[in-house]
C-alpha cells in the first residue's frame, strides 16, 4: 500500500509540473519560509476565490495537519474540488485514496477512474499507474493493450521506470507485437538514466539479436 501522505508532501513541495504555478499561488512563499499560519490564510482566500492550486495545497495542509487541526473530511473537500478543476495531481491523489479505502470507501473502479483522467492530463505518474491497472487487471478489465500503452506514453516522457515497463512489454510481446528492437531501445533509455538491470538487458538482447543473425 503506498502511502498518500509522502505522496503529497512530494507533490506539494518539489514536482516539476506544479513548479509553473505555485509562484502564483498567494502563499506559496510563505509556505516555503515555515510560515505556515500564513500561507494557510493565502491559500484559504485563494482556494475560496477559485484557485485549484491553492484547493490543493490547502488541503495537504489539512492532511498534514500543518497550521490547521488534522482533517481528512477536509483535506478530502478541497482536494476534489483541486481534481474537479482538472489538477492532475489532485485527481491522482484522489485515486490513490480509493485504491487504499483512506477517507473514501475503497474502491478499485473509482482509483481507476481517477487515474485514467490524470493520465490523460499526462501525469507520468498516473499514467504508470493506470497502465499498471490495466495490466493487473485490477479495477478494470485486464488488457495489456492499454497497459502497453499508457507505459508507452509515460515512457515517452523520460521516466526512466516506464522505460523498463515498455521494453519488457516489447520483449515479451505483452499488448504489443514482440519487437527486440524496441525493446533494446528502451531498455537503453532506462540505462541511460542509471538503471543497471536495464542496461544489462540491453546488453543481453543486442547479444540475442546478434546470434539469431549469424
Amino acid at each position: 500500500m503506498r502511502h498518500l501522505s509522502l505522496l503529497l508532501c512530494l507533490i506539494l513541495g518539489s514536482t516539476p509540473a506544479l513548479a509553473a504555478e505555485p509562484p502564483a499561488v498567494p502563499g506559496w512563499q510563505d509556505y516555503r519560509d515555515g510560515k505556515l499560519a500564513s500561507a494557510r490564510q493565502h491559500f484559504e482566500e485563494a482556494a475560496g476565490a477559485g484557485d485549484r492550486v491553492a484547493a490543493f495545497n490547502l488541503a495537504m495542509l489539512y492532511w498534514r495537519g500543518e497550521a490547521v487541526a488534522t482533517s481528512k473530511p477536509k483535506a478530502l473537500y478541497w482536494l476534489r474540488k483541486a481534481a474537479e478543476q482538472q489538477l492532475p495531481q489532485a485527481e491522482h491523489a484522489l485515486g490513490i485514496l480509493y485504491e487504499n479505502g483512506d477517507a473514501v470507501p475503497k474502491s478499485l473502479t473509482r482509483a481507476t477512474y481517477w487515474f485514467d483522467r490524470a493520465a490523460n492530463h499526462g501525469l507520468i505518474v498516473a499514467q504508470i499507474d493506470l497502465g499498471t491497472q490495466f495490466f493487473l487487471g485490477r479495477g478494470a478489465p485486464q488488457d495489456y493493450a492499454r497497459a502497453a500503452y499508457w507505459y508507452e506514453k509515460a515512457a515517452e516522457q523520460g521516466d526512466a521506470g516506464a522505460q523498463y515497463l515498455i521494453a519488457s512489454m516489447y520483449e515479451y510481446g505483452h499488448g504489443v507485437r514482440r519487437d527486440l528492437e524496441s525493446a533494446i531501445r528502451w531498455y537503453a533509455k532506462a540505462g541511460v538514466q542509471g538503471d543497471v538491470a536495464a542496461t544489462l538487458k540491453a546488453i543481453e538482447l543486442a547479444k540475442q539479436i546478434s546470434g539469431q543473425a549469424l
